[in-house]
């Protein structure tokens, strides 16, 4: 659990990092991924023999945790594009509920009482911090709320299309935690990590390539800051998020990862002079009350 806050922590910097950088999205996760992938290589060379030794049904299972993620991180950017943020990280954060369940039918975890309420209290929290906004205004302006949130989840098709992308990114995102989980149980970190990383380096390269996106030509300034999002939310997240789903249930694992606009919220305050609303000042304390109870209650 430690090593999960660490890695909250971590991932937390991700949306700073991204606002700094001004190529696009796609980029962006391609080269945070590719750096990922040249760290962890040499630990993944030096163990060649655990890569020898994962299994062809293994194997295939870690080719579709990299495709996994690059559609995650492919579908939210893209989502983002089509409808407002509010809808499309609403929609995003609905990832728990689908761990949940997968984790209950495929890898026999047990959800208790407790558990599911801790997730449900951080998932009202999650949902507070992105669509509380939207609905302040017209409550205390006597407006139609209604028709805000109308607005902000089915405007129009393309917003629509923008929703299916962001929710095509929650369930790509729960399959590729609970194909970690499952994998991690056999798998040293670094042979995983490397199949996964290298696989999810080439899908965003092929639809960066495809798209049309420039690889090519940024400053230094950019560079460094795909190094960063390599680093820190890449290397001491989710690298991080992979060593920790051994050990701990990957339920409470993306319940806690509710944690990461809480934190991208505070550096937003220190880094960026954003100043966020009472609404989801409340709505982080919820997600944190939510994560508590559901890591207390795995613990008893």
């Amino acid at each position: 659990m430690l090593g999960v806050a660490v890695a909250i922590a971590a991932v937390s910097t991700s949306a700073i990092l991204v606002r700094w950088s001004g190529a696009p999205s796609v980029v962006k996760a391609f080269y945070r991924v590719l750096f990922m992938t040249a760290a962890i290589a040499p630990f993944a060379l030096r163990d060649v023999d655990d890569l020898r030794a994962i299994s062809g049904r293994d194997l295939g299972f870690a080719v579709v945790s990299g495709l996994a993620l690059a559609v995650h991180f492919a579908s939210f950017f893209e989502s983002l594009e089509w409808t407002s943020v509010a809808a499309s990280v609403t929609l995003i954060t609905t990832q728990p509920i689908f761990v949940g369940a997968g984790a209950a039918v495929l890898l026999d975890e047990r959800l208790t009482p407790r558990m599911v309420g801790g997730m449900a209290v951080a998932l009202v929290g999650a949902f507070c911090m992105s669509i509380g906004p939207i609905v302040v205004d017209p409550l205390l302006g006597g407006g139609d709320i209604v028709a805000a949130l109308t607005t902000a989840f089915a405007g129009s098709s393309a917003q629509l299309y923008g929703n299916a992308l962001a929710l095509v990114g929650a369930v790509v995102g729960a399959v590729y935690t609970l194909s970690g989980r499952s994998l991690r149980q056999r798998l040293s970190l670094f042979a995983y990590t490397f199949v996964v990383y290298a696989v999810c380096t080439a899908a965003l390269g092929a639809i960066a390539v495809g798209s049309g996106a420039p690889l090519l030509g940024y400053s230094e300034t950019e560079w460094g800051l795909f190094l960063a999002m390599a680093l820190l939310p890449g290397m001491f997240g989710h690298t991080v998020i992979n060593w920790a789903l051994k050990y701990v249930e990957s339920s409470v694992v993306s319940v806690s990862l509710l944690g990461e606009p809480v934190g991208s919220t505070i550096l937003a305050l220190v880094l960026l002079g954003e100043v966020p609303e009472v609404v989801t000042v409340l709505g982080g304390a919820v997600v944190l009350v939510g994560i508590f109870v559901t890591t207390r209650a795995r613990a008893t």
